[in-house]
């Protein structure tokens, strides 16, 4: 909720709160999101993208990701599916969607989490003990 200058009280949804600190740089710059069209007034489909960490077969790549927002969000987590193919145990390899029970930030979702924080978790998982050695496909392939 926000305050107008006029004193009244507004609920501003989520979505555009997420939306303002995505389009002002704000966080974490090893990652990004924003609306995959800025007409969609529902602010449910974003795109999303992950640098590489440093010392794992991710390094020096661009992950580019889709992020949709269902109706009921953030009640509940988005759905997320890499664009960029890529090996991880949380990536179902042959749709690239994020399998929500093996990511810790969706996994432990609640509504005082976001798309950054899903971002993160991902990213996150990228350096565990699990995927930092996972061979990756040729750089540039798409799901």
């Amino acid at each position: 909720m926000k305050k107008t200058p006029s004193g009244e009280t507004v609920i501003v949804p989520r979505n555009f709160e997420e939306l303002e600190k995505s389009e002002k740089g704000h966080g974490d710059m090893c990652i990004s999101f924003g609306l995959v069209d800025s007409g969609d007034t529902f602010l449910t489909e974003w795109n999303g993208g992950i640098l590489g960490p440093p010392a794992t077969h991710y390094a020096d790549r661009f992950y580019e990701l889709r992020i949709h927002c269902p109706e009921k969000y953030p009640a509940v987590p988005p759905e997320v599916r890499f664009v960029s193919k890529l090996n991880m145990n949380c990536v179902d390899s042959k749709t690239g969607k994020v399998h929500p029970n093996k990511l810790p930030a969706m996994r432990n979702w609640n509504r005082n989490m976001g798309i950054e924080q899903v971002l993160q978790s991902i990213r996150m998982e990228m350096v565990s003990d699990q995927n930092r050695r996972l061979r990756q496909p040729a750089d540039g392939t798409t799901f």
